[in-house]
């Protein structure tokens, strides 16, 4: 009855601590940050964005696709980041277990030989040799008066959040990348097919001045001036040969793959670039991008941890209990005649340790400020991402529209100079200047493409492409069961 009355008490006074008990630290608000009505280089202000869609529309070739699935299923980086999310997500069981009370048990068996003190048994002997046996239970409960274990769960949780979003980081990052160097790879397929083009001209050209130089018509410096542009022509292809290996090989690794060759679809003239697309509302980014979701989640967990560190200034309350049984005989272990039991309570505190609780709590303020730090230094990098994407792609469309005007002029220049010079009309200096002015100028064309595609791809990924996509659905438009 005493047992019951003791059991009582302590569970009203654990009941009363919890009602009675505070959070100590601030509450977690979001830091005033930069927040433009508009990003620099926007063309038109709307809430639609391209970054509400998935990567499977964004990019409409089928190969890229096709390769983009096999990287989120295979690549290293992805696996990495999912075991880091299962990592915290065990992490914030842990935390949370400190909210409950801990249960454990013990059992021993021993034999001791116990001296007299100076007495002797009637048989002479001057000690006892016994036997011990005990089986136990223990309860220990820390009550979170002041909120330490409660701040401690909402970092941990905070930190999951962060290592999720770090994850869909991975993923868009993925996407990116692979899109990226697939596009850079069609612009070098280009490149090496000018190459080739260039070099079968000046091999015609040297060949023509060769015959007209053995017919004595053509001077010696006209066909040496033809094989140096024939050999440097000739040059290029093999350096360009090169660029794509090295480009397949990190398409392969982004596969999780050895280095090995990669399908090519549509040729890079055929892949859609629109000069525009819809940006949105700067304000949306905070929420779309997860690398800033993750900053501002490593923010939350910086708060959190002030709170933990000011509650090391306060003493902690824990309730231990213990029941069990012990005797010298086993079976009276379990014939209910040797019962022990004990109920406590323990208060505990800092009374002096030369300054670590206080160098620990100005340790987690600096730590919050740096994240505050990274997390508004991430947003304005972010805004600048955003305003050089859609600047460029702005710019590279006119760039490309008077290009694509000088390779048609040039190309005319050529034929009519090749013409000419058949004639006798012409130098071999104008057939020559027109071939050096045309390859170079279709070379920069097909850059100012390849780098279209690319600000459109860092578009998608500045605006946090995909955001609205759960994480099943990364996997593609098959395992997500999108049309």
């Amino acid at each position: 009855m005493a047992y019951s009355h003791r059991t009582r008490i302590i569970v009203a006074t654990a009941a009363a601590a919890l009602l009675g008990g505070c959070t100590l630290g601030p509450n977690y608000k979001r830091p005033a940050v930069a927040n433009p009505e508009t990003f620099r280089g926007q063309a038109t202000t709307e809430a639609a964005s391209f970054a509400d869609a998935p990567w499977w529309e964004a990019f409409q070739d089928p190969t890229l696709k096709a390769l983009i699935q096999e990287a989120l299923r295979n690549n290293y980086d992805a696996a990495i980041a999912a075991a880091r999310v299962q990592e915290t997500r065990a992490n914030l069981r842990v935390a949370r277990s400190d909210l409950f009370p801990a249960l454990d048990y013990g059992a021993r068996a021993g034999r001791a030989r116990l001296p007299l003190g100076g007495l002797n048994l009637p048989d002479g002997t001057d000690h006892v040799t016994t036997d011990v046996f005990s089986a136990t239970m223990s309860m220990s409960w820390e009550l979170d008066i002041w909120g330490r274990v409660r701040r401690s769960n909402e970092a941990a949780r905070a930190t999951l959040l962060a290592t999720e979003d770090a994850r869909r980081g991975v993923w868009l990052t993925l996407v990116s990348d692979l899109a990226q160097a697939y596009f850079q790879l069609l612009a070098l397929d280009v490149q090496l097919q000018i190459a080739r083009i260039s070099t079968q001209a000046y091999q015609g050209t040297y060949d023509l001045f060769l015959d007209r130089f053995n017919l004595g018509v053509a001077s010696k410096l006209e066909t040496s001036r033809a094989l140096g542009a024939l050999g440097d022509a000739q040059a290029n292809i093999p350096q360009l040969e090169r660029s794509i290996v090295v480009r397949e090989n990190q398409i392969s690794i982004l596969l999780g793959k050895a280095p090995s060759s990669i399908l090519r679809g549509q040729p890079m003239y055929a892949q859609p670039v629109a000069p525009t697309v819809p940006a949105g509302l700067p304000a949306a980014v905070l929420e779309r991008r997860p690398d800033l979701r993750q900053a501002e989640q490593q923010l939350v967990a910086a708060n959190a941890r002030i709170g933990v560190a000011k509650a090391e200034f306060f003493p902690k309350l824990s309730l231990t209990a213990l029941f069990g049984a012990a005797s010298p005989e086993l079976s009276a272990l379990t014939g209910g005649g040797a019962t022990v039991w004990a109920v406590a309570g323990m208060l505990s505190g800092p009374l002096f340790n030369a300054g670590r609780t206080t160098g620990q709590y100005r340790a987690s303020i600096a730590q919050w400020e740096q994240a505050r730090l990274h997390y508004e230094q991430a947003v304005l990098g972010a805004l600048r991402e955003v305003s050089d994407a859609l600047t460029a792609l702005g710019k590279l469309s006119d760039a490309e529209t008077g290009q694509t005007t000088a390779v048609r002029g040039l190309d005319e220049a050529v034929v009519h100079a090749t013409a000419r010079y058949r004639q006798g009309l012409a130098s071999y200096y104008e057939v020559l200047e027109a071939q050096q002015q045309l390859y170079p100028a279709q070379n920069t064309l097909a850059q100012i493409r390849a780098n279209r595609l690319v600000a459109y791809v860092q578009l998608y990924k500045a605006l946090g492409g995909g955001w609205n996509l759960r994480d099943a659905q990364w996997a593609g438009p098959d395992a997500a069961g999108a049309k």
